[in-house]
């Protein structure tokens, strides 16, 4: 059995990722800001994040947020696994972190740096976009009459479970470095998932993809946050979409 603190492990991959650990058979901490015992806020350390970490044998580093604060976060949990001599430190990152130059791609690429660096034994896993998220991006650009797209974009969702069934096989092996990418089965532009979407829940909304400018933009639609060469996920976004929200409903929106 082994000891292993994972980090944002109450958040949509964290929790899953516990519950497979725990079912092998591990001791499993959580660490997230509210989740006692091992209440922590990383980007502020203290105390608290040297009792979470001590006696650990393994650390999957999940929290992160889009707000700011993952360098930091992450300054904070490599002192402190220093300090107790934890084994493996494994991260979970983004696919194109190092091609899409995004402000949270740039943080995380960031954090990246700062693991290999760490001195601890180290993996890095990186991972498209999971489902929710693209659900998430088409809950928000649905609420006007219009559903207005990037043009010419596409992406490469993929299931979070099967993301942490691999970040739970990686966790209780020996530290691997940069591992393969893990990305969803399928490659799909914006208006085939936008449509997906909007049938999955009894939506209509005309769709118009909008031009936008920037690098970061320029990144996405190059397709630089995908890996079609590693299209290793079995679960479909057709297949999330009949899980999660069954038949459509009728006349919805």
């Amino acid at each position: 059995m082994t000891t292993i603190l994972v980090t944002g492990g109450t958040g949509v991959l964290g929790r899953p990722l516990t519950e497979r650990l725990r079912a092998a058979g591990h001791d499993v901490r959580v660490l997230s800001r509210h989740a006692q015992p091992y209440a922590v806020d990383l980007v502020a350390g203290g105390s608290g994040l040297d009792a979470a970490v001590a006696g650990v044998d393994t650390i999957v580093h999940c929290a992160t947020s889009p707000r700011g604060g993952d360098e930091k976060a992450a300054e904070h949990l490599i002192e402190a696994a220093r300090r107790a001599g934890v084994r493996h430190l494994v991260y979970i990152s983004i696919v194109g972190v190092d091609r899409v130059p995004l402000g949270y791609y740039r943080s995380k690429l960031a954090v990246e740096r700062l693991v290999e660096g760490s001195g601890l034994g180290w993996t890095i896993l990186r991972a498209t976009q999971f489902h929710d998220l693209v659900v998430l991006l088409f809950q928000s650009l649905s609420k006007p009459p219009v559903m207005m797209l990037p043009a010419g974009v596409s992406d490469q969702p993929v299931a979070v479970t099967e993301v942490a069934d691999r970040l739970a096989e990686l966790a209780v092996g020996a530290p691997a470095g940069r591992v393969d990418d893990l990305g969803g089965p399928e490659v799909l532009s914006f208006p085939v998932l936008a449509r997906a979407y909007l049938s999955a829940t009894g939506r209509r909304r005309p769709l118009v993809n909008v031009p936008l400018f920037g690098k970061a933009y320029r990144g996405f639609r190059a397709g630089g946050h995908l890996t079609p060469g590693r299209a290793v996920g079995t679960v479909t976004f057709a297949e999330y979409l009949e899980q999660r929200f069954g038949a459509a409903p009728p006349g919805k929106g």
